[in-house]
């Protein structure tokens, strides 16, 4: 793809910029394609194309579209109305659609094309092009741009996209929890700052054991449990049955509204 357009440029429209540029500038690696970016988020726009060569920030989001092969549209949902409307789409470009709960069809009425549309989950770690990205329906510019940037997993049908889309709904919760493990530390005297560092370092951990897919997610619980252990403990008498089923209801929740 020689260019890429972005309409909307907050945390992933950023992280987006980021993970593209930042592979050209690798020995070897593919060069990075031109950037346009929408007024929208005017601050970030500006700060990104200076920053990176080839990013120039648009008069507005019709321009984008027409200097791009690739559309990508990632403002807020509540916002699409009044950020698309009006917007002429020629058939040929590629429209990558990251708008958590606004499916496809919704957004070609709103655009009246008959362009390509590509549902997407991005998240803030293809910065870093350490994240998969799922896609809804399989496309293969959207899925080779996904594939630079970490990965992409195309999934078959607009329901299994929704049950990846609740997955990510559970990101801020992981952090909360760390947090209140760290506020837990210092009720019990550990200065902030101590107790801060050592979960994060914990958990940076624990991530990292991620990446190793020859075991399973439970596999890797249990090699980190000692049977009668502490973690064994916690795991039992905290993440029990009805914790557990209480984790199923709220996604089946999520899962119904993004339906």
């Amino acid at each position: 793809m020689k260019s890429i357009g972005i309409i909307g440029v907050g945390e992933i429209g950023r992280a987006l910029v980021t993970g593209l540029c930042d592979t050209g500038q690798r020995d070897g690696a593919e060069a990075s394609p031109q950037v346009f970016l929408s007024p929208r988020g005017a601050r970030t726009s500006a700060e990104l194309a200076a920053r990176h060569e080839g990013v120039q920030v648009c008069a507005d989001n019709q321009e984008v579209v027409d200097r791009s092969d690739v559309v990508i549209v990632a403002v807020r949902a509540k916002d699409r109305h009044e950020a698309l409307a009006g917007l002429s789409v020629d058939d040929d470009k590629t429209v990558i659609n990251v708008m958590a709960g606004v499916a496809n069809d919704d957004l070609r009425q709103i655009l009246a094309t008959d362009a390509a549309l590509v549902r997407a989950i991005p998240l803030p770690s293809i910065r870093e092009r350490r994240s998969v990205t799922v896609t809804f329906p399989s496309h293969p510019v959207a899925d080779a741009l996904f594939e630079r940037l970490g990965g992409a997993q195309p999934v078959a049908d607009e329901e299994a996209f929704n049950v990846f889309s609740a997955l990510t709904g559970t990101l801020t919760t992981h952090y909360a929890y760390l947090a209140t493990l760290t506020s837990w530390a210092v009720g019990h005297g550990i200065a902030p700052d101590d107790a801060d560092r050592y979960v994060r370092g914990l958990f940076q951990a624990v991530g990292r054991a991620l990446s190793d897919e020859s075991r399973s997610l439970r596999q890797l619980a249990a090699d980190h449990e000692t049977p009668g252990g502490n973690n064994e403990r916690i795991r039992t008498t905290w993440f029990d049955p009805a914790n557990s089923a209480a984790l199923d209801k709220a996604l089946d929740g999520l899962l119904a509204h993004l339906r």
